[in-house]
């Protein structure tokens, strides 16, 4: 007698969540004979999640489209319980996936946790320990751990903070990451055919090293923001770099940047890119300057140092493994750092060249195989 089909909603909301479950919903799709897969888009993000789903060519069942414009937090949590409660009751799927650590992932764990589904938590036990930062990520995190029935452990430091936690040991599972899984399919793509990036093509790097910026957490809104552009400012005066900065579309990292940063030589502050662009970008740098999660846990594929411009990080094996290092806001600090790694090679060479602490490529394989194993026995 077969084995009943399992019908694994999986519920995305932002770019980065897109990244990391695409390989998770193709190879739940590639097993298509013992699972039914249903993609649900919150849209989040609009433009930034569309890029992703079109490039990784997830099929997305149901989009909820619900971004409006300066959309405040409690109001986007308002909005997504109400759908998210409505698609739950009508598809009544047999386990919700989630990734992270959105708003997006906290409001469908708990509304799944309301009608009694299984949530099973990709990329789980991040922690900082501060409720504050990220904000409001490390919350969401938090409290989505409490109502998860699979948690998906990327590392063993993120299963020890969830075992702290009270969480039964027999519900976690160390898989690695599947952003590491997306990234090497995507390095292969841009190795065959390098993408074109219009506001680029004049970009000359003989002779120069590339620093590569992102930048766009809430947490730094305000004076970090500012400090890393007075940083970038700083770096800019010298002749031997280009410094290229996809900026986030949000008003509180447009104003600022555009504000120091226009006009200056060296500086190219350009629309987001897609993800391809963006990974093509990653293979050229000689440093990144990032307050970003998943860029540190992609660059150490590459072999390239990662100076994160934040206090705190969820993702210390990047930290302990010497491929990050923990420079803050604070312009003097990230000017000073990025200048050893520029000038010193012996420097460069021993936080760079390490291999990736955060996973192997086979993330999604694992997760999909357990879920197989743990939902197909109930």
């Amino acid at each position: 007698m077969a084995k009943r089909r399992i019908h694994a909603l999986v519920i995305l909301g932002t770019r980065p969540e897109a990244v990391k479950l695409a390989p998770v919903v193709h190879e739940l799709l590639r097993r298509r004979a013992r699972f039914r897969v249903t993609v649900c888009a919150t849209a989040q993000h609009r433009l930034l999640l569309d890029q992703v789903t079109q490039l990784f060519r997830i099929p997305v069942h149901l989009d909820l489209n619900l971004m409006t414009a300066g959309q405040t937090l409690d109001t986007l949590t308002a909005r997504l319980m109400l759908r998210l409660s409505n698609v739950l009751r009508r598809r009544k799927p047999d386990v919700v996936i989630v990734q992270g650590d959105t708003t997006t992932v906290l409001v469908a764990s708990l509304a799944a946790f309301y009608q009694r589904i299984p949530v099973a938590h990709v990329e789980a036990g991040l922690r900082t320990k501060d409720r504050f930062a990220p904000f409001p990520e490390e919350i969401n995190r938090r409290l989505t751990s409490h109502v998860a029935d699979f948690h998906f452990a990327p590392t063993r430091w993120a299963r020890r903070n969830l075992l702290r936690e009270g969480v039964p040991a027999s519900r976690i599972f160390v898989t690695g990451n599947t952003v590491v899984d997306a990234f090497l399919a995507a390095r292969k793509i841009v190795a065959r055919r390098p993408p074109r990036i219009a506001s680029l093509r004049e970009l000359d790097l003989r002779g120069k090293k590339l620093i590569l910026v992102t930048a766009h957490r809430r947490e730094n809104f305000g004076a970090g923001m500012r400090g890393i552009a007075e940083a970038l400012a700083r770096l800019a005066r010298r002749e031997d770099v280009e410094i290229v900065y996809p900026v986030h579309p949000n008003p509180n990292v447009t104003r600022p940047m555009h504000r120091a940063l226009d006009g200056l030589p060296r500086v190219r502050l350009i629309a987001p890119l897609d993800y391809l662009q963006f990974v093509w970008l990653m293979m050229q740098a000689f440093l990144v300057l990032t307050d970003s999660g998943g860029v540190q846990e992609e660059m150490p594929s590459l072999g390239r140092p990662v100076l994160v411009m934040r206090e705190k990080t969820e993702r210390p094996e990047g930290i302990e493994a010497g491929v990050c290092k923990l420079v803050g806001t604070n312009p003097a600090v990230v000017v000073r750092e990025a200048q050893r790694l520029l000038d010193d090679p012996r420097a460069y060479r021993r936080i760079a060249h390490r291999g990736n602490p955060f996973g192997d490529g086979k993330a999604a394989r694992r997760i999909v195989s357990i879920l197989a194993r743990e939902l197909g026995s109930a």
